[in-house]
């Protein structure tokens, strides 16, 4: 596996005051423990790239778990839903009524496909994490878990989120949408600014914050443990990992419907 490396020099002299030779000090120090990983991992190269390959292959499982399980239940749809079909349409009535319900009547059903796809990864994600058994699939470097277990997915997924609702504002309202930053008074620009950074972040590491934790915790209860507590605790699991999937999703409607409301 190759490695990128960030060499830092400090460069020292008489001239040089207590101060500034201590502020590279400390910058020497901080690009030092730049190259600390947690764990192993296995890459792919790409050229000159390195691509996450454990990510990858969790997320194409996912996705083709999505695929497979649509092309099964509406490959021969009935009038009168039954089986499969009847689970996918009651699947389908949800996200709808979630977006309809974030993002108003007249201007949810463009946004039904997006809200529904981040739901349905997210969600099939966290349960993949604690149902099925990644660690059996053998790797060169470091063990599969799920998708959303990595911060590369769920700051991906919120970017998405981000990408999608200034693209709603900007769609709807053209370059007025900017000007909600200045409402109800000009004086709160700099936190309205703000406030479209840190709603990634927060959608990012909410989500991977508590399937990391979860996942640990029952790694943790395992090993003294293996039977008794953990199986609770695996329930518990799959509750809290539905609620991450439907708050994003709920998240990511609302901002949408926030960025096409009018504002006076």
């Amino acid at each position: 596996m190759h490695k990128l490396f960030l060499t830092c020099k400090f460069v020292s002299g008489e001239s040089y005051t207590h101060s500034i030779a201590r502020a590279y000090i400390a910058f020497n120090y901080f690009c030092a423990t730049s190259n600390v990983e947690v764990g192993q991992h296995f890459y792919w190269q790409l050229g000159d790239f390195q691509v996450h390959a454990q990510v990858l292959i969790t997320s194409w499982i996912v996705a083709t778990i999505l695929l497979g399980s649509a092309i099964l239940a509406t490959r021969d749809s009935q009038a009168v839903p039954a089986g499969g079909q009847n689970f996918v349409e009651y699947v389908l009535e949800f996200i709808r009524d979630l977006t309809r319900t974030q993002i108003g009547e007249e201007e949810y059903r463009p946004w039904v496909p997006f809200v529904g796809t981040m739901f349905l990864f997210i969600f099939v994600s966290n349960w993949s994490g604690a149902l099925f058994p990644w660690r059996i699939l053998e790797l060169p470097n470091g063990e599969l878990a799920a998708p959303t277990n990595d911060i590369n997915t769920t700051v991906a997924s919120a970017l998405l989120t981000s990408v999608a609702y200034f693209y709603a504002g900007l769609n709807k309202k053209g370059l007025s949408y900017f000007g909600k930053h200045i409402q109800p008074t000009p004086v709160l620009l700099p936190i309205n600014i703000l406030e479209d950074f840190t709603k990634p972040l927060s959608l990012s590491f909410r989500l991977f914050g508590n399937i990391l934790a979860d996942e640990l915790v029952v790694a943790v209860l395992i090993s003294p443990v293996p039977l008794v507590i953990p199986i609770p605790m695996m329930f518990l699991g799959l509750f809290t990992s539905a609620i991450q999937a439907l708050i994003l999703a709920t998240l990511a409607a609302a901002y949408i419907g926030e960025s096409m409301e009018d504002h006076h």
